[in-house]
Formats: C-alpha cells, structure tokens, sequence
C-alpha cells in the first residue's frame, strides 16, 4: 500500500504493465502512472524507451532519485483510505445503478474530464469494473476500480455531473463498488487530494478510515 503502483503492475494489472524489472508503467492510453520496486535507487531513464517526449508521468508515495532530463512539476498530498467493514455502507441505494461497459466510454470521458480531466484515458475502463446511474438517458455519476493489487483494491474516477451534486450519488456509488470489491473478498482503499474536505467527510461517513498521507509526484521527461 506505500508503493500501490509497483504492486498493481507485478500482480493484478501485470498486463497493462511495460517497462523493465525495476521500472515500469501503465501502457498508454489506459493510465500514465509508473511504479519503481525500490523508488529511492531506480533510474528512471530505463522507461525512456516507453515514454514520448514532454509526457506527464505520476508517481505514487517514495520519490524516485533525481535523474536528467526530469523535472517535477507538481505534489498532491492525498489521503489514503481503506473500507475493512461494510457496516456503514449503503446496501440499498434509491437510485439504479448499472455496470458500465463499452458502449458508455465516451460518456464516461466525457463527464470525468467535465469533472476531474487529465486522469482518465480510453482505456482506463479495462482495468475494473466501472458503475453509473443515468437520468433521462444521460450518465450523471460514475465510480470505479483503478489500482488493483492481491487483495486491494482502489475505488477511483467518483464523478458526478455539476447539475446533479448534492444527491448522494456518489455515496451511493462508492458503497456499491466497496461491497461488490469486498464481496470478491478484496479490501477497497481510494486516494483524495487531502484539501478535499467535502470528499473526505463522504468517505468517513461510509467507514473508510485514513492509513496515511501519500504523495501523488508528476514528472515530466524531456528528451
């Protein structure tokens, strides 16, 4: 859970993984994140050969060792949470929710990137299960899994269109992913820039529980 990327990419998400046996990546188009086995002593100029220049790369928890040719260009300090107990969660939501599938992927890009753009790809569907509900035919709310690990794994992408807010949409939508994740019997655990206080009381109110701050590093390489 301190290196969730590393983990993801040499377990569940193996396929989606390119890159080397210290240094690796999603694939493009599905997530532009990289994981290092040991973050402190990687180079990161091994992933050049899978990198396209000026690309914006995410790093999660430890920092790799400065290389040339990178530079930082932002930190979020997000929360870590994880859901070990259904208890609080919403068993039966007054609203219907529908799997996702690819007949709704361009709708999904287009509320998410309305919503939080920059972080959801194509091809990001293909590495879980994604939930909606419409209205009037229209996909309003979204939520689904991103990093996957033996036994973990991550709710991501909690959207929700600007006109529909305040209706416990994504209560309703984080409780449904959490149950289906420990039902699998896997533990549900997300990540949120921590200035979310709105997010933050949310998830505290289904039973999600801080495990710590780790920081979300974007890097850009120059060739």
């Amino acid at each position: 859970m301190d290196n969730p990327v590393w983990h993801a990419l040499q377990t569940v998400h193996k396929n989606f993984a390119i890159g080397t046996d210290t240094v690796c990546r999603y694939r493009p188009g599905t997530l532009q994140i990289m994981g290092c086995e040991d973050p402190q002593n990687a180079d990161l100029n091994v992933l050049r050969p899978w990198l396209s220049a000026g690309e914006k790369m995410f790093m999660v928890g430890k920092l790799a060792a400065p290389a040339p040719g990178w530079t930082i260009s932002r930190k979020l300090d997000c929360a870590q949470m994880v859901c070990e107990s259904r208890e609080s969660l919403i068993p039966d939501p007054t609203e219907d929710i529908i799997r996702l599938n690819d007949y709704d992927t361009q709708e999904m890009l287009e509320l998410i990137n309305l919503v939080q753009p920059g972080y959801f790809y194509k091809d990001t569907p293909l590495l879980g299960k994604y939930f909606g509900i419409r209205k009037d035919g229209k996909l309003v709310a979204m939520a689904g899994e991103r990093l996957r690990i033996t036994g973990f794994s991550e709710i991501s992408a909690v959207v929700t269109h600007p006109s529909y807010t305040g209706k416990k949409y994504a209560q309703m939508l984080v409780s449904h992913v959490a149950l289906d994740i420990l039902n699998e019997g896997s533990v549900p655990f997300l990540h949120f820039v921590n200035t979310n206080v709105r997010a933050g009381k949310v998830y505290e109110f289904l039973g999600f529980k801080e495990r710590k701050i780790i920081p979300f590093w974007e890097l850009i390489m120059e060739f």
